[in-house]
């Protein structure tokens, strides 16, 4: 499918996978919407994206787990875009330790945000995509929304809860020509995984931002008739 003049809102889109999205979208001639809660990384970004590629870059700073700030957001995004074609779910946050260990206000943040904020942005966009009868909508969840691990309670309920929420919406949309897809890679080298005390190891060896990224592409420029249910990535030969 050519993707030139589509538009797309793309969430955490200051570094890391949300980033890496912008930068492939807009070589492929879409306008963006990018949202984070940093503007110094939105405000570099919409500038290199606009002057290199030549799209139109908007940017919106919210906290994901504001319901009022996130609803505000999309609608200053889907005026100045005149459409969205494509959503983006990626913000998130990790943060591991056993059940017992984990402060109850973290656990909850890290629901809030990985969840919620996916939610909230998702129910935002909706009402645009039923009324143009098609669209996108790409959740970045995880491995660890398919099987759970010790010291993981908080990251993977949030995870498995996207997962769960990603194929009730698709089976609530089709009809709508509405493709809805859930993707699940491993260890990603970003800010978040290094933050979060994830073992990277040899970075050339390591998953990387743009390869997530380039299956994100290929997901949406599928034939309109045809969507990817969900989607893995692994590293080939992790250390």
């Amino acid at each position: 499918m050519n993707l030139l003049h589509k538009t797309a809102i793309i969430t955490g889109a200051g570094k890391g996978i949300g980033k890496a999205a912008a930068i492939a979208l807009a070589k492929e001639g879409v306008h963006l919407g990018l949202l984070a809660r940093n503007s110094s990384n939105l405000e570099t970004l919409q500038s290199s994206l606009s002057s290199d590629y030549g799209v139109n870059v908007y940017i919106v700073t919210a906290d994901i787990t504001d319901k009022a700030a996130v609803e505000q957001a999309i609608l200053q995004l889907g005026e100045q875009l005149g459409s969205i074609d494509i959503l983006i779910n990626n913000a998130g946050i990790a943060h591991f330790g056993t059940l017992l260990d984990m402060d109850s206000e973290l656990w909850e943040s890290i629901i809030q945000t990985n969840l919620m904020g996916t939610y909230y942005t998702t129910r935002a966009v909706l009402p645009t995509m039923l009324q143009q009868n098609s669209g996108t909508i790409i959740n970045v969840a995880s491995t660890a929304g398919e099987r759970g691990f010790a010291t993981g309670s908080a990251y993977c309920a949030s995870k498995f809860a996207v997962m769960g929420m990603t194929e009730a919406l698709m089976g609530e949309v089709r009809k709508s020509n509405i493709r809805v897809t859930a993707l699940t890679p491993s260890t990603v080298n970003t800010d978040l995984a290094v933050n979060a005390g994830l073992k990277i190891g040899d970075e050339d060896r390591m998953m990387q931002p743009e390869d997530v990224a380039e299956l994100i592409l290929a997901t949406i420029k599928l034939p309109p008739r045809v969507f990817i249910k969900s989607a893995g990535i692994w590293t080939t030969n992790p250390q």
